[in-house]
This record gives C-alpha cells, sequence and structure tokens, in this order.
C-alpha cells in the first residue's frame, strides 16, 4: 500500500509464511543472496570489492603470512556488513521520509561514519602488512 493505503505495491502484500527447518535455512540464504544482489549494486561496495582485490595482490608480493589473509579477510567481511547496514539505514530513511529532514540525514551519515571507521582499519592494516611484512619483515 502507499502511505494513504490505498494502492497495493507490487509483490507480496499480506504477511510473511514463516518456514521452519530446513525451509527455513533455504530461505534465510536467499534472503541474504538478494541483499548480497542489492549490494553489489553500491558503487561504493564495488570499490570496496576493487580495493580487497588489490590488497589480496598486495599480500601475495609482500608474503603475508596465512594468519594475515585470515584477518584481511575478518575485517573486510566486516566492512561488508556495515556498508549493507548502512545501504539498509539509508533505504529505510528514504522510504519513510522522502523529503530532506535533519534526522534522516543525520541517520545517513552516522552509517557512512561507521563504514568510513571500517575502511580506515582495513587500510591501516593492510598497509601495516605490506610495508612491515613486505619490506621490512
Amino acid at each position: 500500500m502507499d502511505a494513504n493505503n490505498t494502492t497495493p505495491r507490487r509483490g507480496q502484500t499480506g504477511p510473511v509464511e514463516k518456514q521452519t527447518g530446513i525451509r527455513h535455512l533455504f530461505a534465510a540464504a536467499s534472503y541474504s543472496l538478494g541483499g548480497a544482489k542489492r549490494l553489489i549494486g553500491e558503487a561504493a561496495f564495488r570499490h570496496e570489492l576493487i580495493a580487497f582485490a588489490v590488497v589480496i595482490v598486495a599480500f601475495v608480493i609482500a608474503g603475508a603470512t596465512f594468519f594475515q589473509y585470515v584477518a584481511m579477510a575478518i575485517l573486510f567481511l566486516l566492512m561488508m556488513a556495515f556498508e549493507a547496514i548502512n545501504t539498509a539505514i539509508e533505504e529505510i530513511v528514504d522510504r519513510v521520509s522522502p523529503e530532506i529532514s535533519e534526522m534522516g540525514k543525520n541517520a545517513k551519515d552516522l552509517g557512512s561514519f561507521a563504514c568510513l571507521c571500517l575502511i580506515v582499519a582495513n587500510a591501516v592494516y593492510a598497509g601495516y602488512v605490506v610495508v612491515f611484512v613486505g619490506f621490512f619483515g
């Protein structure tokens, strides 16, 4: 329904039927896959994927240890999660408050700041591994 509850939206409009057992597992996996597909549509996320690929190549050249690869992968997964949450916040704010509001702006800015913090953490760790392992290791 629209804001006045007069026009049905595309897709399912009734309550979602809860799945149990193995069906729940497959339903959850399909929701996660849908989220990943949505996230690929974000330019910032695609840039982060490219940066991750560059870092992995730099790790190979620097001779990083297995633990360093694992730590980088965990940091990258955290960054993906934060980017997904930030995108969800932006979509909810745009849906609930299409007009520009200070509260909506603050919500989006805070989500963006959380992503920035993870980007900096990824960059600092990657830089540490490449510089100290590659050049001084």
